[in-house]
């Protein structure tokens, strides 16, 4: 029950998002990072660790959102988790708007990073981008770094399903 809660709640913040002139983007902690992406149903959940000020990562957010668009028939779910300080919700919101983006985003503001980063990924530096991939509630892949091309991020995520 309380992850459909989660659920609803988030599709209520998405419409909030696309419909409103001074959108702004959620923050969610580690726990509800972890309710977001550990999910316990059959999709992939392809999740995108980023920030505007980050060069490599917003050079390859074009291949998560070409997959995410050609994919989304398919049970497989883009979540790009900024770093971007929290008190940056509406410039993260305006960079999205103003390169088309539409996938599911939220800033992720759990405190102290070295305590977090272990939680999420013990084999992460904590240096981004980096990408997650989450199925049946469980961890089916990792990657620190930057993708040079679509096909490579293509091919890292078919091989982790």
């Amino acid at each position: 029950m309380l992850s459909r809660l989660l659920i609803c709640t988030w599709c209520l913040l998405c419409s909030f998002r696309a419909f409103s002139q001074e959108a702004v983007v959620p923050v969610f902690g580690l726990k509800e990072y972890q309710q977001r992406v550990q999910q316990n149903n059959d999709t992939l959940y392809v999740v995108n660790m980023w920030a505007t000020w980050c060069k490599p990562c917003v050079e390859e957010l074009p291949y998560f959102d070409s997959l995410r668009t050609e994919w989304k028939d398919r049970p497989v779910h883009f979540i790009w988790v900024s770093h971007d300080a929290k008190s940056r919700t509406k410039q993260v919101a305006d960079f999205l708007s103003k390169n088309n983006y539409t996938a599911e985003v939220f800033i992720l503001s759990a405190g102290n990073p070295n305590v977090w980063i272990d939680q999420i990924e013990p084999k992460w530096s904590g240096s981004i981008p980096a990408t997650i991939l989450y199925k049946n509630g469980q961890k089916t892949g990792f990657h620190e770094g930057d993708f040079p091309d679509k096909k490579t991020l293509q091919d890292f995520i078919h091989a982790k399903q």
